[in-house]
């Protein structure tokens, strides 16, 4: 087996977790892991503790979000490919429209597209990299939907509600966004994600702020006779959610460790200071990169570029999958691309859990393997 160059330990950060799939767990977060193990962990969900539990996330995502007159925190099991799925279901009356500028929202078009009860959906793509200037009203669709971050490609997007004669609901995919960039929930009707990215939790479960207008798109859908499965239907997720429980048993770890980074994000100051701490982190990659002889910000807007999921660019003399084996090999992980992009480019998270610092140290280990490491 071939050696790897070794980086100079001074140079490393204190943690070398940059992934943009599953994120950084914070130590405190462990710590409360532990604590539940021998009050929570392996108990009953139906039960005060872990109702009380959910209830508490519940309660630290309102405050954290500043969540408006007549919105509910919902939470259901499965990811947000599984949300997709369960709005198909129960969101969507006869037709919705998507902006596709990557993997994720592009799936979720899928999604509703191939439902045999709906009409075909409405998709404005935009090539990997942008995205579409803003969603075009469309004669039918009930709901617009977008990424505000799309994991993908580090291309971000507005959240500003479609105003539509016929009461159409926004539907904001917020898995990469949520907890590290700024939102106004006003301006949505259902903001989801899961927990895995800002919040530092696991998969497995979604969490969404749900408007009165689509809560009562929700009951008057499961009222209507369309056949929904109840692990599927929004209906179920919200009857449970009202009573702080899932359908079937949720990952308890996973709630934990939610529960603990909202109330830490919730004590340094909310939603205002994560959007301004992953603003400063991601600058220094996007500022690095502008500098770079050899490397440049994939987006090419700034005012396009996600401040949670920086994408950047190598020259084709540069092998950025070499500069990634030998950041793995010095324990600094996880910036590979996004697999199906097929570039030659690093994807560096920056989301709320990774501190200046580390960001700083990363970089000064890209230029050094670019110096030393590429032979």
């Amino acid at each position: 087996m071939t050696s790897m160059p070794v980086i100079p330990p001074s140079l490393l950060p204190a943690d070398g977790r940059f992934g943009a799939g599953p994120s950084r767990v914070r130590a405190e977060q462990v710590a409360a892991l532990e604590r539940g193990g021998s009050t929570l962990l392996g108990t009953s969900h139906r039960q005060a503790p872990v109702k009380n539990l959910v209830a508490q996330v519940q309660e630290r995502l309102a405050e954290f979000f500043a969540l408006p007159e007549g919105y509910e925190i919902v939470l259901g099991l499965g990811g947000s490919s599984t949300f997709w799925d369960s709005a198909a279901f129960s969101l969507v009356s006869r037709r919705a429209e998507h902006l596709s500028f990557g993997e994720f929202g592009a799936k979720f078009a899928h999604v509703t597209d191939r439902a045999p009860f709906l009409e075909s959906s409405v998709v404005i793509e935009a090539p990997a990299g942008s995205r579409p200037e803003e969603p075009r009203v469309a004669p039918g669709v009930d709901v617009y939907a977008w990424p505000q971050n799309e994991t993908s490609t580090g291309v971000a997007m507005p959240v500003q509600r479609v105003h539509a004669d016929d009461g159409a609901l926004t539907v904001i995919d917020a898995t990469s966004a949520a907890g590290g960039m700024a939102v106004d929930l006003s301006e949505t009707d259902v903001y989801y994600f899961s927990p895995q990215k800002n919040f530092g939790s696991d998969g497995g479960i979604w969490f969404a702020a749900f408007s009165p207008a689509a809560l009562e798109r929700v009951e008057r859908i499961a009222a209507s006779g369309r056949w929904i499965p109840d692990v599927l239907s929004l209906a179920t997720a919200v009857e449970n959610s009202r009573k702080h429980q899932t359908y079937n048993t949720p990952a308890l770890a996973g709630l934990v460790m939610l529960n603990e980074q909202a109330g830490w994000l919730n004590a340094q100051g909310g939603l205002d200071w994560a959007s301004r701490r992953t603003a400063e982190t991601s600058g220094l990659v996007y500022d690095w990169a502008q500098r770079s002889d050899v490397a440049a910000p994939f987006v090419t807007l700034a005012e396009h570029r996600s401040p949670v999921v920086c994408t950047v660019d190598f020259d084709d003399a540069v092998d950025a999958a070499r500069i990634a084996a030998v950041l793995r090999a010095n324990g600094v992980v996880d910036v590979e691309p996004y697999r199906k992009l097929g570039r030659n480019q690093l994807r560096i998270a920056t989301f709320v859990s990774v501190p200046s610092e580390d960001v700083r140290a990363l970089l000064e280990c890209i230029d050094w393997t670019v110096a030393n490491g590429l032979d």
